[in-house]
């Protein structure tokens, strides 16, 4: 009989190697139902453990990884905002902008005129770290 410890233990496991996975595949598609699949859980499961291990749900991981990548390009001198949504997996500048200011409470645009070490904080403070 598998005790709640052990289960919790199996599930920190499991979590720990979808985030690496995520990680592995930023650049890709990655939405609740292919994350789900690599933990070997159902959909509504795996957001239950994911959100209750992680502290936020797998979506909003995702998202703010992208995020993340994204503020280290604009800080590093991207210049082509658009380039950087798309690869942040956005569609339209718009919608980039939006989640980014959303995440860091500037836009793009304002980021990138920050000073290197500012825009460091700024991205670490974001991440939880």
């Amino acid at each position: 009989m598998v005790t709640d410890l052990q289960l919790i233990e199996e599930h920190a496991e499991t979590i720990e190697d979808v985030m690496l996975y995520i990680r592995e595949h930023i650049h890709e598609p990655l939405n609740r139902e292919v994350l789900a699949q690599v933990a070997g859980f159902s959909v509504p499961h795996f957001h239950r453990v994911f959100t209750a291990q992680v502290g936020e749900s797998a979506v909003g991981y995702v998202r703010r990884l992208r995020l993340e990548r994204a503020g280290r390009k604009l800080r590093m001198g991207a210049v082509d905002i658009t380039e950087v949504a798309r690869a942040a997996g956005y569609e339209s500048h718009a919608a980039f902008s939006k989640a980014f200011k959303q995440q860091y409470g500037l836009s793009p645009s304002e980021f990138r005129q920050l000073g290197c070490s500012k825009a460091t904080q700024l991205l670490t403070k974001g991440s939880g770290k």
